[in-house]
């Protein structure tokens, strides 16, 4: 068994597409018309193509959005991507205009920083432990 598919609740598709395309630097994998504005929109790591998608979900349920606000106001990320430096990420995005809520930070044999993804989440990403 492997996780082939993740979703994260976003306010606004063509925004997120827009943040997790051209500003992180994910690659579109499917673009399917769902309902009347609605997309079956996912982006892949350009390293793994077939590898796992993340769904940029509308947030549609309110269940969902109390669920995703909640974790916002209390700083908590919803996902967590791998990079290879987080400190070269973040200078990275940081000169994108990414807003970050923690700056890199060790912890352990891990080092990871968190920023707001534009769409209504906390994004963490964190180097993988040597």
């Amino acid at each position: 068994m492997k996780i082939h598919l993740t979703s994260i609740f976003v306010d606004d598709q063509a925004k997120a597409e827009h943040f997790y395309t051209e500003v992180l630097g994910f690659v579109k994998k499917h673009d399917v018309p769902v309902g009347e504005k609605d997309r079956w929109l996912t982006v892949v790591s350009p390293d793994e193509p077939d590898g796992t998608e993340l769904l940029l979900e509308p947030v549609g349920h309110p269940a969902a959005r109390t669920y995703r606000d909640t974790l916002v106001e209390d700083g908590i990320p919803l996902a967590q991507f791998a990079v290879d430096d987080v400190r070269a990420e973040y200078r990275r995005l940081h000169g994108l205009g990414v807003r970050f809520t923690q700056e890199p930070l060790e912890t352990g044999p891990v080092t990871t920083a968190v920023f707001d993804d534009t769409c209504g989440n906390l994004i963490q990403i964190a180097t993988k432990p040597r």
